[in-house]
């Protein structure tokens, strides 16, 4: 599998390509990544406040993360043209019908799962990506915003990084809408906790944002020790990674039980409900 994902074409084998880093090589570091890029996608004025506006995030944190986990890993691991991925795209334009994005915020929610994981990557991967694994990933979201129907969406990666740069300097800033999603989903991850680690885990939440995420928030920084600590820790993982041996069997996020599913789901019934 390793020599046939080495030697596979970045644009033509993305599909294949992403499935193998997302459940093979780096299943705990995409998920990490990819929370990470919708916490960020928060800061955005119009973003946080069409999800606050939704009250899906403060009443049902937990449901709306599986939701949103289980779509974009039904992609991922079947591909977006199997039958369940295009189910699972079909679902998601769907629901995103309901709503007036600006395709401005389409294309920045696509810049940040692009650039979250590769990023993530370049600080505490086990490995680096190649640079063909980075076009792969690239190309694989690029192909998934045509099938969203989003417009205009960079042809390179120096382009849309520069794109998703911009966009928060015009669009990040605090409001309590924002604060509100953000808590209600650093919330969501402490609860994954024991009682007596979640402030430390709040706080380590805090480590690993950014300045500009903190402000829109309007959340504290960590201690410089914590960052410190947060940033070695990962580190520390990704060199025990590297001495391991390999997994070779996939990781599937779909296959997990999950509390809101105890008999599993349907594609089409992911999401919340239409409105009265």
């Amino acid at each position: 599998m390793m020599s046939a994902i080495s030697t596979a074409d970045p644009q033509r084998d993305c599909q294949e390509i992403v499935r193998h880093l997302a459940t093979v090589v780096f299943p705990w570091d995409t998920t990490r990544s990819l929370e990470l890029a919708l916490f960020r996608t928060f800061a955005s004025v119009r973003i946080g406040g069409l999800l606050h506006a939704t009250g899906e995030f403060e009443r049902r944190a937990g449901k709306r993360y599986d939701d949103t986990d289980l779509i974009i890993n039904e992609i991922i691991e079947n591909g977006f043209d199997s039958p369940r991925g295009a189910r699972a795209i079909a679902r998601m334009n769907s629901l995103h019908a309901r709503f007036r994005i600006a395709n401005e915020d389409f294309l920045y929610v696509l810049s940040t799962f692009v650039f979250e994981p590769i990023r993530w990557n370049e600080r505490f991967g086990w490995r680096r990506m190649s640079e063909s694994e980075k076009l792969a990933w690239f190309s694989f979201w690029r192909q998934l915003g045509e099938r969203m129907r989003i417009r205009d969406i960079p042809e390179t990666m120096p382009e849309f990084e520069s794109y998703g740069r911009a966009y928060e300097t015009a669009n990040f800033r605090f409001t309590q809408a924002n604060q509100r999603v953000a808590l209600a989903t650093r919330e969501l991850f402490a609860g994954w906790f024991p009682a007596l680690l979640r402030p430390l885990v709040r706080r380590s939440i805090h480590a690993l944002l950014d300045p500009p995420l903190l402000a829109a928030f309007g959340l504290p920084a960590a201690p410089r020790w914590l960052i410190w600590t947060a940033e070695h820790a990962l580190r520390l993982r990704a060199g025990a990674l590297r001495c391991l041996p390999k997994r070779r069997r996939p990781k599937l996020r779909t296959q997990i039980p999950r509390g809101d599913y105890p008999h599993g789901y349907r594609i089409e019934s992911l999401g919340p409900p239409p409105a009265d």
